[in-house]
């Protein structure tokens, strides 16, 4: 029996420096450099997941995260499927940003699946317990840990999202 095709498009957001470029890279082409590359607009990678009936195809938009450039931020937005929203484990305010993030994203496209994740769990943990807890309660949802680093929790959080989006069971 043929699979299902369908095609989504998903969004990483978050502050500047959080990692998004690196989880990409890490989910779509295994790889991770520790160079710093600033994003400037938008890049779209394209990953195929496949569950039991359907072939999901993500487009994974790639959002510059300055918010010097928060008018342009509403345009990438359009259409977005799913998000996953994307912090700093060693930078606070990129965890105190998310709710912002969040707002803005549904002023566009309405309310989406969102899974937030806390990146650099490879890091030590610069984060407080009252902030996670008063993020994870804007959010709706709990955080997944990644590293783009290691590898850790990356294939977990793109494919959480993917179910959210078809509506399949974690």
């Amino acid at each position: 029996m043929e699979k299902k095709q369908i095609i989504k498009k998903i969004c990483l957001l978050g502050d500047g420096g959080v990692g998004k470029t690196s989880l990409i890279g890490r989910y779509v082409l295994n790889c991770f450099s520790d160079d710093y590359i600033v994003s400037f607009g938008t890049k779209v990678s394209k990953k195929v997941i496949d569950y039991d009936e359907v072939q999901l195809t993500l487009m994974i938009w790639d959002i510059l995260g300055q918010k010097s450039q928060k008018a342009l931020h509403g345009a990438y937005y359009n259409g977005a499927n799913g998000v996953l929203l994307v912090c700093d484990n060693t930078r606070p305010e990129t965890l105190l940003n998310l709710p912002e993030w969040k707002q803005d994203l549904e002023k566009v496209v309405g309310p989406v699946p969102i899974v937030p994740i806390i990146n650099k769990t490879d890091l030590p943990s610069a984060l407080g317990t009252e902030d996670l807890a008063a993020v994870r309660e804007a959010m709706g949802a709990d955080f997944l840990l990644t590293s783009a680093k290691t590898g850790t929790g990356v294939q977990e959080a793109f494919e959480r999202l993917g179910r959210q989006i078809l509506g399949v069971p974690s």
